[in-house]
């Protein structure tokens, strides 16, 4: 068979998880596919070329995005070339919009086709970007079940595919095992604290998640995970300013947020992840001022936790931008822990959540769609 080529973009940490899930089941599927563009170290793991530093793309909010504008103009510029000069028989687009509009424009203009894998999230902001998913990409893989009835509403060729987390989760320890190896006492609660996967979440995040800690009393397990892509430096000066006995976990999150009693997540791929264990979480979000005071202007949904969103109520606590203090974080921690009903509540409408979610293979549907775009 004719060796083809795709290129794709994923900027972000669950970008790359994402697709490189994806890759391993076209991998088994395809032995003439090569793959390339901007990714991580999980899509290298399946023999992606990237041909950027992924560090590169981590940027988040709208003054963050300004400060590195010269980067991602020269990254537009190359790939234009890339797409004139030798163009990849087809692009896959992994969630990042600010990037991947623009890329899936280009690519339109260059007639190859455009499959976008995780669309960006038009029904809080910005509707006006499904009128360009409609004019630039030929088909949209789609993650969130209600996001179908938009793809519908204006012709668009969409498929739901169910989400990765379904297949990227795996539970390798029993509660036993995992506390066990992390030194901790199976008859305490075990508090879990996600601060975030980049530097610019953790100066936000960790501050306000340690004076929380501070107001807990010792009959509990305090667990705080820190991802690999953040600054250990700035992770552990944050951290050093509790003297509350603390657990620092790395590449331990799944069995983190299984086992935990209760958990803090910041806003993101996490407060899905961990709705989908199944475990009662708070979520919190706090950005600089002006980004928030933007942000503020053009959101028009009045959640912005995903499990929220989906189930379309509110399942679970969030704390936005001056609600995120150690005060708040742990009033409400005391309260879900004290009120059995409503943690039990909670519980069950996460279950729910994540039979939703679970209902489609991911990697399989996702490929199935690549090889027809390619007609393999």
């Amino acid at each position: 068979m004719t060796s083809k080529r795709i290129f794709w973009i994923a900027g972000e940490n669950s970008g790359d998880l994402h697709a490189s899930v994806v890759l391993k089941e076209l991998n088994k599927q395809l032995d003439n596919v090569e793959n390339f563009g901007i990714g991580g170290d999980k899509m290298a793991s399946q023999g992606f070329k990237a041909i950027y530093p992924f560090d590169r793309f981590s940027v988040m909010g709208f003054v963050e995005v300004v400060k590195h504008l010269a980067f991602f103009l020269e990254v537009e510029k190359n790939i234009k070339t890339i797409f004139q000069s030798n163009p990849p028989d087809l692009v896959v687009l992994v969630d990042y919009p600010g990037l991947n509009m623009r890329i899936a424009k280009l690519a339109k203009r260059y007639n190859i086709p455009v499959l976008y894998f995780i669309v960006p999230q038009f029904w809080a902001w910005k509707y006006k970007r499904i009128f360009k998913l409609q004019k630039y990409t030929d088909h949209i893989a789609y993650i969130l079940p209600f996001e179908g009835k938009y793809f519908s509403k204006h012709n668009i060729e969409a498929s739901f595919v169910g989400h990765p987390i379904s297949e990227e989760i795996v539970i390798k320890l029993s509660r036993e095992e995992f506390a066990a190896e992390n030194d901790l006492d199976l008859n305490k609660k075990w508090l879990g604290f996600l601060p975030g996967s980049r530097d610019t979440e953790i100066k936000k995040m960790l501050p306000e998640f340690i004076n929380s800690i501070e107001l807990l009393t010792d009959d509990y397990e305090l667990i705080v995970s820190q991802a690999s892509s953040v600054s250990t430096e700035l992770f552990d000066k944050i951290i050093g300013k509790t003297e509350k006995e603390v657990k620092i976990l790395k590449n331990m999150n799944y069995e983190m947020m299984k086992h935990c009693d209760l958990l803090v997540v910041t806003s993101g791929t996490a407060t899905i992840e961990t709705a989908f264990l199944g475990t009662p979480f708070i979520i919190a979000y706090k950005t600089s001022n002006i980004s928030y005071q933007i942000g503020k202007r053009f959101i028009k949904i009045d959640k912005i936790g995903l499990p929220n969103i989906v189930i379309e109520k509110d399942i679970v606590p969030e704390l936005i931008q001056n609600n995120v203090n150690g005060q708040n974080i742990y009033a409400n921690i005391i309260k879900l822990l004290s009120d059995e009903k409503k943690y039990n509540k909670i519980r069950n409408e996460l279950h729910a959540l994540h039979d939703i979610l679970g209902s489609k293979t991911t990697s399989t549907e996702v490929t199935g769609i690549i090889r027809n775009m390619l007609n393999e």
